[in-house]
């Protein structure tokens, strides 16, 4: 198995395990190597400094075993340790996360919700059909192909990363 260190066209880093460097190279190619942060396919492997065991020291003893006894309850006065934070993002991550999820909010307190009929009403608004108004909703790629020829103006907003979980 190899690890490698990996970055997206984001820059975002991240690492994965492989069966070997031609593993990667053939599930990259197809697209099955993504980003658990944006999700893009455009991933490449990042500069690494490689471990190598040295032999030059000589061999290393062998570690003992870990004894399989079963663990005894703590006493009552003494606290359990307390959990720690761990950081699975970079400080940028967490504020691009934050931007996107204040946009959310806006747009959900300044626009109409329309679901799926978000093309038929851009389209009777661009018409004068209907009241100028901001909106929001889905929209296929066939849809917004059709918005954008029909010189509607429109914004895709992207995806919260929760949504993925």
């Amino acid at each position: 198995m190899i690890r490698y260190t990996l970055i997206c066209d984001n820059a975002h880093e991240f690492e994965s395990w492989f069966a070997s460097s031609g593993s990667f190279d053939e599930q990259a190619k197809r697209g099955f190597v993504t980003c658990p942060v944006c999700d893009s396919a455009k991933v490449e492997r990042a500069v690494m400094a490689p471990a190598v065991a040295r032999t030059d020291r000589g061999p290393r003893p062998a570690e003992p075993a870990p004894e399989a006894t079963t663990p005894s309850p703590a006493p009552a006065t003494s606290p359990a340790p307390a959990a720690q934070p761990a950081a699975l993002m970079g400080e940028k991550e967490m504020a691009f996360r934050a931007m996107l999820t204040a946009l959310h909010e806006h747009v959900a307190a300044n626009a109409e919700p329309v679901g799926k009929r978000f093309a038929e009403e851009a389209l009777k608004i661009h018409h004068g059909e209907t009241e100028n108004r901001a909106i929001y909703g889905e929209a296929s790629a066939e849809d917004a192909q059709m918005l954008h020829e029909e010189g509607v103006e429109f914004l895709p907003l992207p995806r919260l990363p929760e949504g993925r979980n």
